[in-house]
């Protein structure tokens, strides 16, 4: 085959849309494909064709190296370049000369403003000879009255002391971390897709449904499993594919 034909195979294979593909890589939808049909122009050079290939490769499980010798065979190996013109711009860089500031322009500013703040506030006082401060009226009370309260802040300790909501009886919680690259599918008890796709290699999702969660593991030793806030360690071994389900009481009837 082709390097497009097992690129793309390998997606199919993944269960993994052209789109996904373009999301987890970072290159757009329409060089994906064009690399899936063997052309390469898209890709805008050689350097950036072997690089999409490793890209593309790493997320549908596929071995890059025999690809990129394909490619390297059919379009050439790529040229040493020396570190000089890996670094030089191809266009020269113009610096601009860092002026000192303007001290006296700043000082003429900030007199204007305090003569214009002193005309304001001559004015204001013409305007208002007598100005007016609040007086503190006392409060009255009356005999064998109390004096009213003053109203205190709430309790920041008692607002962070509320106890978070608990999980519902009939809800099941399931968290995947990936200790090495697996593809997982999982679905809800109703079979809805709630994940279907290549869990890289220190990754983690959580997913959480009613009444059941079933889960299908490309590599059961490469995944740890969190069912109900419950560690479940490694479900498999290296390689090994699991279909399990998980209801709200596992596990062990918790």
């Amino acid at each position: 085959m082709s390097i497009g034909e097992t690129l793309a195979v390998a997606r199919r294979e993944a269960g993994l849309t052209v789109d996904q593909v373009s999301e987890r890589t970072r290159i757009r939808a329409a060089v994906v494909r064009a690399i899936e049909h063997d052309d390469f122009a898209p890709c805008g050079g050689d350097f950036y064709a072997r690089g999409h290939i490793r890209s593309i490769a790493k997320v549908v499980g596929a071995d890059p190296g025999p690809l990129i010798e394909e490619y390297d065979a059919a379009h050439g190996s790529p040229q040493p370049v020396s570190a000089v013109a890996a670094f030089e711009p191809e266009m020269p860089v113009k610096i601009r000369e860092r002026r000192s500031p303007n001290w006296s322009a700043a000082m003429a500013a900030a007199l204007v403003l305090v003569l214009l703040y002193g005309v304001v506030r001559a004015i204001s006082g013409a305007q208002d000879p007598q100005t007016a401060r609040p007086v503190a009226v006392p409060t009255e009370v009356r005999p064998g009255t109390a004096a009213p309260a003053t109203p205190r802040p709430p309790d920041r300790d008692a607002v962070a002391a509320v106890p978070e909501k608990p999980r519902r009886d009939d809800t099941v919680e399931v968290l995947v971390r990936a200790k090495r690259s697996s593809w997982l599918n999982v679905r809800d008890d109703k079979g809805k897709q709630l994940f279907s796709g290549l869990l890289a290699k220190g990754e983690t999702m959580q997913w959480s449904a009613r009444k059941q969660i079933r889960i299908l593991i490309g590599n059961g030793g490469g995944v740890e499993l969190t069912v109900n806030g419950k560690n479940l360690g490694v479900p498999g071994t290296d390689g090994q594919v699991l279909r399990l389900s998980f209801g709200p009481d596992d596990p062990d009837g918790a």
